[in-house]
């Protein structure tokens, strides 16, 4: 089984067409192969449904083996795959129900339509006796966006695995520590819901961005500064759009006795 190993500031997916699979993609098969230690090792993998020229359906897996309703590196990864192979600058990549337009910029750039962002009132929660206050943010998918004047890392490990599974999330959530750095610029550490922490993050930042602009923390555009790098999030009302580079890494092949 072939893979091409992409990655979007250090965010990093394996990318396969569906109908070129040895085996079809099952959670339990996703998660042997996403496992850094005894499989290939990703944050996730997309599976290409169709692709039709400048158009393509895709499946985001998550490395548990669960699916996300988007991602933004994901998505931004599948649309340089499909620009390169059709030869086209703007390019359509549907997941689930959400379509997501993507034009190739200079380099490694693509910029994409993210469609429309819901940012929620402000809630506080209880995290192992710790009242924690949090903006919840749909783009697509769920986050939990939290304002701190500083975090550390520590911070990211210990909150981000109990605000991802609280009951106030029954599907589990992404979740957010955000700085506020200025005008234009914010600080984020990431713990995705199914992955863990990650280097970056396409729909967190855009999440991120758009509840510092709600709340009057930051304006439009916003950076979104993060392990792996930096993103550009524009908003205009209630629609986002994320800048940011999809890399190809290598190709990478499971051994014949590789047991899926």
């Amino acid at each position: 089984m072939r893979f091409s190993k992409w990655h979007g500031l250090g965010n990093d997916y394996l990318l396969a067409k569906r109908a070129e699979l040895d085996v079809p993609l099952t959670p339990e098969r996703v998660q042997k192969i996403c496992d850094y230690h005894f499989g290939v090792g990703s944050d996730g993998i997309v599976e290409v449904v169709s692709a039709n020229d400048a158009e393509a359906e895709v499946v985001i897996w998550n490395p548990d083996g669960s699916t996300a309703e988007l991602s933004g590196n994901g998505t931004r990864i599948a649309a340089r795959w499909l620009a390169r192979g059709s030869g086209e600058d703007e390019v359509v990549i549907r997941v689930g129900p959400r379509e997501v337009r993507a034009r190739m910029r200079g380099g490694l750039e693509v910029e994409m339509d993210m469609g429309e962002v819901e940012v929620g009132e402000t809630e506080t929660i209880d995290v192992g006796g710790e009242a924690v206050e949090l903006v919840p943010v749909s783009v697509g998918n769920p986050h939990a966006v939290i304002r701190r004047d500083g975090f550390d890392r520590d911070e990211l490990l210990r909150l981000g695995p109990l605000v991802e599974r609280h009951e106030r999330f029954p599907a589990r959530t992404n979740v957010q520590l955000l700085r506020v750095d200025g005008e234009h610029d914010i600080t984020v550490g990431v713990w995705e819901r199914g992955a863990g922490e990650t280097l970056s993050s396409g729909t967190s930042s855009v999440a991120a961005a758009a509840a510092s602009v709600a709340y009057g923390w930051c304006e439009s555009p916003v950076t979104v500064r993060l392990a792996g790098g930096d993103l550009r999030v524009d908003l205009e009302g209630r629609n986002a759009r994320l800048t940011g580079p999809a890399q190809q890494i290598c190709w990478v092949e499971l051994a014949d006795e590789f047991e899926l």
